[in-house]
């Protein structure tokens, strides 16, 4: 088998246009079309090669069935769990602009290990995201 690369991640939301924002207005993701056939709710958002498929639920509680997103805070500022990783240019700016939208930062920033600075933060529905960018 050869893997030429990951296209996407699909995630189960509660709300997609609160998903839609927070990855359209407050990360910088563009908004691309999805096939029309499809006949649930949902949204495709890219930028650069990174592409987050947002599915809504259309049984109210289905993603609480599913995924409870209940890390403990230990967990969280360790990125021990499931999580979606970004490679950002600019730690510090990208830093300032989730702090000015009021995100939280779950955990870092700190080195990982690798050569790479990181930090965790959740979406809406407490998908874990990570953001790491390159030590120069």
């Amino acid at each position: 088998m050869d893997i030429r690369s990951l296209n996407h991640v699909s995630l189960l939301v509660r709300d997609v246009e609160r998903s839609r924002q927070f990855y359209g207005q407050i990360l910088g993701m563009e908004e691309i079309p999805r096939p029309a056939t499809f006949s649930f709710p949902g949204a495709w958002l890219c930028k650069g090669s990174a592409i987050i498929h947002l599915v809504g639920e259309t049984e109210p509680g289905r993603v609480d069935q599913l995924y409870s997103g209940t890390y403990n805070s230990d967990e969280l500022s360790r990125g021990y769990g499931t999580h979606v990783a970004f490679e950002i240019e600019d730690l510090e700016a990208s830093l300032h602009h989730l702090r000015l939208h009021n995100v939280e930062i779950v955990g870092g920033p700190r080195p990982r290990g690798d050569g790479v600075i990181q930090f965790y933060i959740c979406d809406p529905d407490g998908y874990m995201l990570e953001f790491f960018a390159w030590q120069g």
